[in-house]
């Protein structure tokens, strides 16, 4: 099978700019991930939607995920950029909607616009958010898919919900960036995907949990009468270092196996050593071309 793969940019969010000590330094190193990536043969770049560190916050630098994406999309020119994923909490619907449109024209049509329900208590917290219990963070977010998609795809789209409202917003340009969805919710997140997304990611890197949940979303889009090999099915694996390139081609073909066609990497120290993400794209990404 196939595989596409796209590597996180050091955003701060995981401690990963931390022995740069001045933030317009920590941003070039970022920008400078970027563009290595952008010289092939990466499919995208992916950034965090977070605003404190983890795994837990202290007072050291997260680049906020909207301004870096659409800075990133001006300093290269092939590559994609995604976010997995963007916080549904943190911006309203439409206003998400509005942001991405004006991104994907600035990307030139290379933007991927990732959304999930959100997870980060101490953040939303700490920022203000109103902080919920899943449910009702699921019913928003269902809301939320919904009113995305009307506002990319109709002229003057009207919604009441329980959560959200909009009343006939004017979405100019009217863009329909790539819509992926993040999360392995099986009864909410993994129907919208067979309704709405482009794209989805699940199961950590996991081939079993993979394979269980494509599984759960094949159902939903034969139910719903869509075509399930539409859909990228993208997992996350965050390299050990330490591994050799034959060991992660194994990984990369027992996920390969269990359905995933697209794996997203994220390269510890990679702000400060590129080798690791040049190797991978050198003698990884050609085995599965």
């Amino acid at each position: 099978m196939s595989v596409r793969f796209g590597v996180f940019v050091p955003q701060g969010w995981k401690m990963d700019l931390v022995e740069i000590a001045d933030p317009v330094e920590q941003y070039e190193a970022m920008t400078q991930v970027a563009r290595v990536a952008d010289a092939g043969p990466w499919d995208a770049i992916w950034l965090y939607d977070h605003f404190h560190t983890v795994p837990e916050p202290t007072l050291n630098t997260t680049f906020e995920c909207w301004t870096a994406t659409s800075t990133l999309a001006r300093d290269t020119s092939r590559v994609r950029i995604g976010q997995m994923v963007g916080c549904n909490g943190y911006r309203q619907p439409s206003l998400y909607a509005k942001i991405a449109s004006t991104v994907d024209v600035a990307s030139n049509g290379r933007l991927i616009a990732g959304l999930g329900a959100g997870w980060y208590e101490h953040e939303w917290k700490a920022y203000g958010f109103e902080w919920t219990d899943v449910p009702t963070r699921m019913r928003e977010f269902r809301e939320a898919v919904e009113i995305i998609h009307r506002m990319w795809t109709e002229d003057r789209p009207v919604f009441t919900g329980k959560h959200y409202s909009i009343d006939a917003p004017i979405n100019q340009p009217r863009r329909r960036p790539q819509f992926w969805l993040g999360g392995g919710g099986e009864k909410v997140t993994l129907k919208l995907v067979a309704q709405y997304a482009d794209g989805c990611n699940v199961g950590g890197g996991d081939p079993e949990l993979v394979r269980h949940k494509l599984g759960v979303l094949r159902e939903h889009c034969d139910r719903l009468g869509r075509d399930y090999a539409a859909i990228t099915k993208s997992t996350t694996i965050e390299l050990d270092l330490a591994e050799s390139t034959a060991d992660t081609i194994a990984r990369v073909g027992r996920l390969a196996e269990a359905g995933a066609d697209y794996v997203l990497f994220y390269i510890p120290r990679v702000a400060y050593d590129h080798s690791h993400l040049q190797r991978l794209a050198e003698d990884l990404v050609p085995q599965f071309a």
